[in-house]
């Protein structure tokens, strides 16, 4: 559950709180993904695609860490 607190009547910073919360926890890709239907295949090949681009993350952030990049 996301709560936001609202401080001297100030929404607009309320908002940009909130969305900013939002997008941390990947709410808005949820939303995007749920509104059409994705193809079994389509959603393997996705999720492979997501898995590849979080090791070479993880294998850059590690490569730096020691030095060599």
């Amino acid at each position: 559950m996301v709560q936001i607190v609202v401080r001297d009547n100030n929404v607009e910073q309320a908002l940009r709180a909130l969305k900013k919360k939002m997008q941390r926890e990947g709410l808005f890709r949820e939303m995007k993904s749920r509104t059409h239907f994705e193809k079994p295949s389509e959603k393997k090949a996705r999720q492979k695609a997501e898995a590849v681009r979080r090791a070479r993350k993880l294998a850059r952030k590690r490569a730096q860490r020691e030095g060599l990049a």
